[in-house]
């Protein structure tokens, strides 16, 4: 088998318990038939039209020449850094599969304008704009991420003597608004199935346009993924993806509803990023869902073990006898990066309709984005004064929660806001590239809490996990972390800048958030980041 899912402990009764109804609804098969009725009469029309990605594998053959071929043209052009802007699915799955087989992509799937800059200006050991080629990928062909940035490299070739044309590729959805201003604009154009949604996507044009570019061998990603279709195909109890969604979404009442994903010794790197999204996205709705916590082998999560946690572990070896014993209570898996996405998006699917969900809409993504443009529109005055604790701006959703008079007060409150089942949710949009430390602030917070905690970077998570944050249980609080930079850049064509953009889609996030659901919103601006993220670190204690 080249994908092996075992199950021990409370995860295995959970299993052993599901399995006999899962494989008698033959709903593995009904899946790789596109049957469209196994998620109910609501949910159907959506299902007709997004159930593509179970045939990806052999729709996406004849592209392998195609961009084995395109590579090969650039690459003697000596273009050979790739740029990526996409945002969810259209970013994270190539940059997993990228990582994992340790190719470089510059992934742009942020709105700061230092990290946009940067991904324009390139850098002595990658090349600079003149080695580079843009991939745009989006499915609607209007999300504002990608289409901001690809009107800022076209500006930047242009300044260069650079023809776009010859330096931009498109993937996105035959007809969409992209499609018809690639081919106005004669750039070379990639279109994909429209009947796979962005999550489900990473084996489709926008999984392998750019991680094809950028020097990976996807020929030999499909063939892992096509070995592993018969296994997820059959209604029978060894079936990993049916394992693997009951694992994740069994239990009924009593089912455990946050995922901790941990990468342990496998080479597959960020591949838990990449099932946050499929995972929070497909599940989080109606009030209910499965949250995943991208947790590392030392987070404290693993030592406190939270009774609505469960853990799934990625291991070299599932079958390895010798982890049983050491990880108890576990769900631990094991495959091929093509294995993984075929059978996650398998289980994630079952898992929906374990929940009574459609896996396949994300009705509350679009509340963020609506706010975030009126915001843009409007042209807001500038807000009210923030409070200003140990250096940083602290503005609350609630007064009460700023009473203390110190930042790690202010934090202390909005932990105890935490319901017993809850979590807290860190969003920071920054400059990832300049403030990476500030993902170690997950595992503090996970400490300081005693609750589950997740960590994403802004935007970018707004195609992800945001779903979860306004359409799954009303369970969590928030904690922004925005900076204060004299760096912004024009997007041409458009009446505001890189700048006020992320100061929009935050502010217009916590909007939804606070006003719109009522959860407990602290946005925190860093106005010298390098050094306030210290004391940020330390009130986090």
């Amino acid at each position: 088998m080249s994908f092996a899912v075992k199950a021990t402990g409370h995860a295995l009764s959970i299993v052993d318990a599901e399995l006999p109804a899962l494989t008698g609804s033959l709903i593995a098969s009904g899946i790789t038939a596109g049957d469209a009725s196994l998620w109910g009469s609501a949910a159907e029309d959506e299902a007709s039209r997004r159930l593509g990605w179970v045939r990806a594998v052999s729709v996406s053959r004849p592209l392998v020449p195609e961009i084995t071929a395109l590579r090969d043209e650039l690459v003697a052009q000596g273009v050979t850094r790739v740029v990526l802007a996409g945002m969810g699915g259209s970013s994270l799955a190539p940059e997993v599969i990228a990582q994992s087989a340790g190719v470089p992509l510059v992934i742009l799937d942020s709105t700061s304008p230092a990290q946009v800059l940067a991904a324009i200006d390139g850098d002595a050991e990658s090349g600079g704009l003149e080695q580079t080629v843009l991939v745009v990928s989006s499915k609607s062909g209007s999300t504002i991420e990608t289409d901001s940035a690809r009107r800022a490299f076209e500006a930047a070739f242009r300044d260069l003597g650079i023809d776009p044309a010859s330096r931009i590729v498109v993937v996105t959805d035959p007809g969409s608004p992209l499609a018809l201003e690639a081919d106005a604009a004669g750039y070379r154009v990639f279109l994909a199935d429209p009947e796979v949604g962005g999550r489900y996507s990473a084996l489709t044009a926008f999984g392998l346009v750019p991680a094809g570019l950028a020097g990976v061998d996807i020929d030999d990603l499909l063939d892992e993924a096509d070995a592993t279709l018969l296994e997820v195909a059959i209604d029978a109890p060894e079936n990993p993806a049916l394992v693997l969604a009951a694992a994740i979404a069994g239990g009924g009442a009593n089912r455990r509803d946050k995922l901790g994903l941990v990468a342990d010794g496998t080479h597959l790197i960020g591949l838990p990023d990449w099932i946050e999204q499929l995972v929070a996205e497909s599940t989080g709705k109606q009030g209910t869902g499965i949250l995943p916590v991208v947790l590392l082998p030392v987070s404290p999560e693993l030592e406190s073990k939270p009774a609505d946690l469960r853990v799934v572990r990625f291991v070299d070896d599932a079958n390895a006898f010798h982890l049983f014993e050491r990880h108890t209570d576990e769900v631990l898996v094991s495959g091929s990066l093509g294995a993984q996405f075929v059978v996650w998006e398998y289980a994630t699917a079952i898992a929906g309709r374990l929940l009574g969900i459609n896996p396949f809409d994300q009705p509350d993504v679009e509340s963020a984005k609506q706010a975030a443009r009126g915001l843009l529109d409007a042209q807001p005055a500038p807000t009210a004064p923030a409070l200003v604790l140990d250096g940083v701006e602290v503005r609350v959703s609630d007064p009460a929660l700023a009473a203390g008079g110190t930042l790690a007060s202010v934090l202390d409150a909005l932990w105890a806001r935490v319901p017993a089942d809850g979590y807290v949710g860190i969003q920071a949009y920054v400059d990832r590239d300049e403030l990476a430390q500030l993902s170690g602030l997950r595992e503090l917070v996970a400490a300081d809490s005693g609750r589950p905690t997740t960590f994403g970077w802004g935007p970018r998570f707004l195609h992800s996990t945001g779903q979860y944050h306004k359409g799954g249980p009303a369970t969590g609080v928030f904690l922004q972390i925005l900076e204060r930079t004299d760096v912004d850049l024009e997007i041409p064509g458009r009446p505001f800048t890189f700048g006020q953009l992320i100061q929009a889609q935050a502010a217009g996030d916590a909007s939804v958030l606070a006003e719109g659901h009522g959860r407990p919103v602290v946005t925190l601006t860093l106005t010298d980041p390098q050094v306030e993220v210290l004391s940020l670190f330390e009130a986090a204690q």
